[in-house]
């Protein structure tokens, strides 16, 4: 199959190279010719422009930051995707983005004879996971690339569909990742010793995947995660966005929103997210330290 695929940066990349590997042809856009590079190696073409590398698609992949940019690669007259993509055509988002801006698009996409599925990721390939809103053929109609790509493939609803289920369990990891932080802290100034009670969490009714990270990333100090701060400021404000959409009580969230952008203000949103740590350990006059050479 005929496949253009726009951004092909840290996610991007090794989505496009599952879709290369299971025989599809690829035409690749990023705005940073590095990010093709390896791409090219393996024989995809590389175009200035998404309308370029829309144009002979069947099907178009995009996989950019976040809705500004989804936007502009979109909609962007004579160079977005639209501009490109001939009717019939299909373009599937895997950015994290917002229901509301992704039914901006589907609506934009009928106008002209495309269709259009929300389906964001989390993890990373191939085990990771898709979420996928959209009308349930077209779905079908490209569930075979989706399982190229993810382990765990779900049909969630209508348009936008995907990205509110997304949110959810970004608002769900990332709140309770603030929770995990902030017990932690009480147990250091309680004398408990951290590195038994990073053994203890996992087999206690406190076990999470965030929690994960406390004693890989922050008891190291390495605060290295798959997302950076910016990337989570970014989707816990998306999440708490559309919680005041659909009228859902979100205090956590906005709570836990608010520590992570002031951690970005501190000049921190390249880091890995755990790296907002180090603001809670400020607050409490304390440090996150554990004392083992490893905690894999």
């Amino acid at each position: 199959m005929r496949i253009g695929f726009i951004g092909t940066g840290t996610m991007g990349r090794p989505i496009a190279e599952r879709l290369m590997a299971a025989g599809h042809d690829l035409a690749v856009r990023d705005m940073r010719p590095e990010a093709t590079a390896t791409l090219a190696a393996r024989g995809a073409v590389v175009f200035d422009t998404a309308a370029a590398a829309s144009h002979m698609a069947e099907v178009v992949f995009i996989s950019l930051p976040g809705p500004k940019e989804v936007e502009e690669a979109m909609l962007a007259p004579q160079i977005g995707i639209l501009a490109g993509l001939q009717r019939g055509g299909v373009c599937i988002d895997l950015t994290t983005n917002s229901p509301a801006t992704i039914r901006r698009l589907a609506d934009a996409c009928g106008r002209c004879g495309v269709r259009f599925l929300d389906a964001p990721v989390s993890g990373r390939p191939p085990d990771m996971t898709v979420m996928v809103g959209g009308e349930p053929d077209d779905f079908a109609a490209c569930r075979h690339l989706l399982e190229a790509i993810a382990r765990n493939v779900f049909h969630v609803g209508k348009s936008g569909a995907g990205c509110a289920a997304k949110l959810v369990t970004q608002y769900m990891g990332y709140t309770n990742f603030i929770a995990a932080l902030e017990a932690m802290l009480i147990a250091a100034k309680a004398g408990i010793d951290l590195d038994v009670l990073a053994r203890i969490v996992p087999v206690s009714a406190g076990q999470s995947r965030t929690f994960d990270n406390i004693p890989r990333s922050v008891l190291t100090r390495s605060f290295a995660a798959g997302g950076t701060l910016d990337i989570i400021v970014k989707d816990v404000e998306l999440a708490c966005g559309l919680a005041r959409e659909v009228a859902a009580p979100a205090a956590l969230g906005r709570a836990a929103s608010d520590l992570y952008k002031q951690a970005q203000a501190e000049g921190w949103g390249q880091e890995g997210f755990p790296v907002v740590a180090r603001l809670l350990e400020r607050m409490a006059g304390a440090e996150l330290r554990g004392t083992e050479k490893s905690h894999d």
